[in-house]
């Protein structure tokens, strides 16, 4: 996990007199494994400038179960941790997944109605997967259809009927997608590209982690800052197959 020492801020443009202020996109941010939601808030908020988070509507919320076993920020960041469902050493195979997907679609409309997904790690996977099962009607069916996706680590679920569900037909909404240098799941990120039309990508140099943004990753997270405000304001961009 990265430091959260303070970040400068960057300068923020203003809006000109008599601009109608943009509405901010409202994102329901699915945090990693054995961590929580005031967890990936540090990761994120700690390490983003204010140029960026302030233009975004984040709610960070925890996991369905507690964790079953040793958190990997133990010594790190405090408890309690949170998992968002279990899964076997090959990640074949899960535990409590449907369970997880009806969690989720309860918080989006208790707490929504949301724009879009945003997830780190076992977080990001789910929030890659989820708009292709929408897609298809088999999940989040109560609720808005996703705008657009932040994957921040991910990688696709390794079970052929979940493959089945989520990433059988070409994703088309607005995605950004973080890979890091020396992450571990850097290649089953890059193979989940292939399942989004047009994904932004920032490289990082980093591992497995909620990076901080150099200049050239703050001018991609801007460009795709600017599109999802359009999508919030009443564009028709969604995510379908």
């Amino acid at each position: 996990m990265g430091s959260l020492e303070p970040e400068a801020d960057l300068p923020m443009t203003t809006p000109s007199a008599g601009a109608e202020p943009k509405k901010k996109p409202r994102i329901l941010c699915l945090h990693g494994f054995r961590t929580s939601g005031e967890i990936m808030k540090k990761q994120v908020v700690g390490k983003w400038p204010e140029a960026v988070t302030s233009r975004l509507d984040l709610v960070f919320a925890d996991a369905p179960f507690p964790a079953e076993g040793k958190s990997d920020v133990e010594g790190i960041f405090p408890p309690p941790y949170y998992e968002w469902f279990q899964f076997d050493k090959a990640f074949m195979e899960y535990r409590n997944f449907d369970a997880c997907l009806k969690y989720i679609e309860d918080l989006m409309i208790e707490r929504g109605p949301f724009d879009g997904l945003m997830g780190f790690s076992q977080g990001a996977i789910l929030s890659a997967a989820l708009p292709g099962m929408q897609a298809k009607g088999l999940a989040l069916t109560r609720v808005p259809k996703v705008k657009f996706v932040v994957i921040i680590g991910g990688a696709k679920f390794r079970s052929p009927a979940v493959e089945e569900m989520a990433y059988s037909d070409d994703i088309s909404c607005p995605s950004l997608h973080f890979l890091g240098e020396t992450d571990f799941l850097r290649p089953h990120g890059e193979m989940l590209l292939e399942s989004y039309v047009e994904p932004m990508v920032i490289h990082h140099p980093k591992g497995h982690t909620v990076p901080r943004l150099d200049d050239k990753s703050l001018k991609t997270m801007m460009r795709f800052i600017e599109r999802i405000e359009e999508d919030a304001a009443g564009g028709h961009s969604v995510c379908v197959s």
